[in-house]
């Protein structure tokens, strides 16, 4: 149930506020003294904290009320806090808000008001612990994940890409051929390495060949090497990529690129490990772990007849998928940091706010080949110590919940919403996208009074 603590010398403080919040579910413990107060917070589950400034009939200066809300903040530095003040605290109400306090409320307050300001509070903090829960859970299976695999250096932060971390570990003590799919650049070399540095081959070669790369007539030299004088140009022995990853793992990059006359042969090599080289008829026997890669969508190459369903299913013992970047966003700002950091270039620049906003809001179709292309492009050109949007070349990023194209809230957009709020700070903060300490300070550069 939602709880609220009231800290009040005055018992009937404590009272109406029962009565009142009892109307909405909300449950209400009362302390009368600050002592009492942290008390109660270390032995009961508290949403919110409602706190008056005076404790003292003979003190009237508001400094019982600040050490109060500063012990509670060091204590528990997520719990919202409204303050009750008379209007001699005002002064110190505003100041403590610009240190963190959620809202601030004169006596006698109005109860719509208050009862705005709480049942708001109190879901923006269960969302917030919500969250906080999430991230936990996802650090804690990253530091499982790092634990007990070798990610190759991997940086990430995402929960679809912690599953295919997962999986690669998983079948990369199995001998057998994996196929891993998702787009250009979103990692999947990568993942290839980290199954390699988990298997039982991992001391053996990882030797890798992009299918795409090369003419259709040397494709068959790459894979398995060419005898002197087997084709024009061929002055000297040349070793495929089979051999050379024999006791390791070959990895073929887009794969759908094998023209068919290859795909037969390798089609031989997975099924028996023996191959010829071209212009030899002298057979040789390797023992090597495929491990194949495309962007392609091959069941519909096959169904056209440019890909060999023999070869598929030999290929897909095991496949794995990997989600492009716009369906792991929590990955981008890992990862942008990591590619600042060392960027030598970068000299110590940092995101800013408006950069980090920018980052996640992209789509990245060129996924994270294309993330690192923009850091390593910002850092060069970043004048300062902050890296800002323009730097990235992309547009400026709304704040949560503000539908204004990402440009701060004006004057008539910060009044509506006072106005549709009923005054209520934190309650306006939230519809702006903005953090109550981010809206105070501009009430003040507009010089917005609020009654």
């Amino acid at each position: 149930m939602r709880t609220v603590l009231v800290i009040d010398d005055n018992p009937a403080v404590g009272t109406a506020l029962d009565l009142l919040f009892g109307l909405r579910e909300i449950r209400v413990v009362t302390a009368q003294s600050p002592d009492e107060g942290l008390e109660l917070l270390a032995r009961e589950d508290i949403g919110l904290v409602l706190q008056d400034m005076n404790f003292s009939a003979d003190t009237t200066s508001g400094e019982e009320g600040v050490a109060l809300f500063r012990a509670i903040r060091a204590r528990h530095p997520d719990l919202p806090i409204i303050l009750l003040t008379a209007w001699t605290h005002l002064d110190i109400a505003v100041d403590l808000a610009k240190a963190g306090a959620a809202d601030y409320l004169a006596k006698p307050w109005d109860d719509q008001k208050l009862l705005a300001s709480v049942e708001n509070l109190l879901e923006l903090g269960a969302s917030a612990r919500e969250i906080s829960r999430l991230h936990e859970q996802r650090r804690k299976l990253q530091r499982d994940l790092e634990a007990r695999y070798d990610l190759r250096g991997l940086v990430f932060g995402s929960e679809p890409l912690a599953r295919v971390i997962e999986l690669a570990g998983q079948v990369a003590r199995a001998d057998v051929p994996v196929l891993i799919t998702g787009p250009n650049g979103a990692g999947k070399e990568k993942i290839a390495e980290i199954i390699q540095a988990n298997s039982s081959v991992k001391s053996g070669p990882f030797v890798t060949l992009n299918c795409g790369a090369l003419p259709t007539e040397l494709i068959e030299a790459e894979l398995f090497g060419a005898d002197a004088g087997a084709y024009t140009g061929a002055n000297k022995m040349r070793e495929g990529k089979f051999e050379a990853a024999d006791g390791g793992t070959l990895f073929l990059d887009e794969i759908g690129n094998l023209p068919l006359a290859g795909q037969m042969k390798l089609l031989r090599v997975l099924e028996t490990g023996r191959f010829e080289r071209l212009g030899s008829n002298r057979e040789r026997q390797v023992k090597v772990r495929v491990i194949s890669a495309t962007n392609a969508d091959l069941p519909a190459m096959i169904r056209d007849g440019r890909f060999r369903e023999d070869l598929y299913y030999r290929l897909n013992t095991i496949q794995i998928d990997i989600p492009p970047l716009a369906e792991r966003r929590d990955d981008v700002l890992p990862l942008a940091r990591h590619f600042l950091r060392d960027n030598a270039l970068a000299n110590g620049k940092r995101l800013s706010e408006e950069a980090e906003r920018a980052l996640y809001a992209h789509a990245w179709p060129g996924n994270v080949r294309e993330l690192r292309n923009t850091l390593q492009r910002a850092a060069l050109l970043a004048r300062g110590d902050s890296i800002g949007a323009a730097d990235l070349g992309l547009p400026v990023a709304p704040s949560p919940s503000v539908g204004n194209g990402g440009e701060e809230p004006d004057r008539a957009a910060i009044e509506a919403a006072l106005e549709r709020a009923g005054g209520v700070l934190a309650q306006a903060a939230g519809e702006l996208g903005l953090s109550r300490q981010a809206l105070y300070r501009r009430l003040e550069r507009l010089g917005i009074k609020r009654d």
